[in-house]
């Protein structure tokens, strides 16, 4: 990422991020809370770049010229570390040696700088840990914690860094810049609008079961309205054995969400589609449905992300939700 890329996703945050990069004002800590944890990570990179860089005139930092600028981009650069979740959580001891590397000098210069990865999942002691890190920086350093829930951190730490929130992307926008990275339509669409769910799942892996679970929704959505009673043994055979726990049924709740929406709009004659190669399924579904059913299917299955919030057995809610998308109403 680079300074005119953030200028174009998140125009206040480049603004805040450059001008304290040209004044040579960086705070010792920053908070990047957002919805696009990919989208804050690379806006803190490009940030370690600038704070790193041995570039003299402030105003072209990052000069990506020099060394410094080279290995934080390549990602292996001596004097930034990244701190993930190991397993569910980032525990007490990554934090301990992160302090003990930044207990000495850097290697190639007096600064360093770290970025904390879904900071929130930090255990209580790593927080407390980390707090004493930023009560007392240790020579120049950058922190940049990276998080969806801010909520979730100490107000402690809140209260000792400075917060930058990244404003959610539009959806059209999301599909575009998915597409720029080499996603398909399908897949950029689909996508843009579920996010990084499931969260526990990388990316090559994520897609692979969005692109399974998306088939299944499309499937179970054309037994609902041309075979009724087909779609409970279809909701057995496919839909429990791919949404398999409460995360990714609420994501799977969510492709049948966009899918009637998507029929929605095909009657409404709009394009902006979760489904652009389904045109013609959604066709015949926006036929075969009034504007009154589509809308009392797609409060249908929001209800039963309500259910599923409040612990109500999924596979119960699966089939009370299939009644109610059979009946339109």
């Amino acid at each position: 990422m680079e300074w005119d890329t953030l200028h174009k996703e998140q125009p206040v945050v480049a603004r805040l991020l450059q001008h304290a990069v040209w004044r040579e004002r960086l705070p010792h800590a920053y908070i990047f809370e957002g919805e696009a944890l990919d989208e804050q990570f690379r806006a803190g990179a490009l940030l370690c770049r600038a704070f790193l860089c041995s570039g003299k005139n402030p105003g072209t930092k990052p000069c990506n010229q020099c060394s410094e600028c080279k290995r934080v981009r390549a990602g292996n650069h001596p004097d930034v570390t990244v701190i993930r979740p190991d397993g569910l959580s980032i525990k007490k001891e990554q934090v301990a040696l992160l302090q003990k590397e930044f207990a000495y000098k850097g290697m190639e210069s007096a600064k360093k700088a770290y970025i904390v990865e879904e900071a929130d999942k930090m255990t209580t002691s790593a927080a407390n840990s980390l707090l004493t890190s930023l009560e007392e920086p240790n020579g120049e350093t950058l922190a940049i914690l990276v998080t969806k829930n801010l909520h979730f951190l100490l107000p402690t730490i809140v209260s000792r860094s400075q917060v930058i929130s990244f404003m959610p992307l539009s959806e059209e926008k999301r599909q575009t810049l998915l597409k720029e990275k080499g996603e398909t339509d399908e897949l950029a669409a689909i996508k843009a609008r579920i996010g990084d769910e499931p969260t526990d799942l990388d990316v090559k892996e994520r897609t692979s079961w969005i692109v399974q679970g998306r088939q299944v929704v499309i499937q179970l959505a054309e037994e609902v309205l041309k075979r009724p009673p087909q779609a409970k043994l279809l909701l057995q055979e496919k839909w429990h054995t791919h949404f398999k726990d409460r995360e990714s049924v609420d994501v799977g709740l969510d492709l049948f969400l966009f899918w009637y929406r998507d029929a929605l709009y095909t009657k409404w004659g709009r394009e902006d589609l979760a489904y652009p190669d389904q045109l013609e399924r959604l066709k015949t579904e926006a036929f075969n449905r009034s504007e009154s059913m589509l809308a009392a299917n797609m409060r249908a299955v929001m209800e039963a992300k309500r259910y599923l919030a409040a612990n109500v057995n999924p596979q119960l809610l699966m089939e009370r939700l299939l009644l109610r998308l059979q009946e339109g109403k």
